[in-house]
């Protein structure tokens, strides 16, 4: 008797572990592989890789939206991207300014908009900011906020080394 509970709690076990991020259902990469059909929308812990200017990804709100952090340590300067659902596609968004937050050392830059050449007027894709601490060379991890389009936005990234 007490073998068969071992087993069912064994079991238990397994089925609970293979939940959410198990090893099974992730390339070597850590994307998500799911027949081809991963809800990137609904999947709050998958990876996006390095975004197309080799920064960190960040997600807002429910995917609609992606930010991509990344920095110039001679500058001092970050530059986060907004993208669309695919965080490939430039996505021009109405905002004043972007509120970038750093965790270690922790830190804020405000980040003023610099469009694209073909954004339309009042709108950005790209947010640009400079601070002292920016010129540490470091993984850095964050959020970024802000209200875009007249709705508010945050999204967490990290660097990988």
């Amino acid at each position: 008797m007490h073998s068969q509970k071992w087993t069912h709690l064994v079991f238990a076990f397994a089925v609970f572990a293979a939940g959410c991020g198990s090893s099974d259902d992730k390339k070597a990469d850590g994307k998500k592989v799911d027949g081809g059909k991963a809800d990137a929308k609904h999947d709050d812990h998958h990876d996006h890789g390095a975004g197309p200017h080799g920064g960190a990804i960040g997600e807002w709100g429910d995917g609609s939206f992606h930010v991509e952090f990344t920095v110039d340590h001679g500058k001092k300067q970050a530059i986060v991207y907004v993208f669309g659902g695919d965080a490939k596609t430039p996505a021009p968004v109405k905002a004043a300014k972007l509120l970038l937050s750093i965790n270690e050392p922790a830190f804020q830059v405000d980040l003023a908009p610099q469009p694209l050449d073909g954004e339309p007027a009042g709108s950005s894709s790209r947010f640009v900011g400079q601070h002292e601490n920016l010129g540490i060379v470091r993984e850095f991890a964050g959020t970024i906020s802000g209200e875009a389009d007249g709705k508010p936005y945050a999204g967490d990234f990290a660097e990988k080394p």
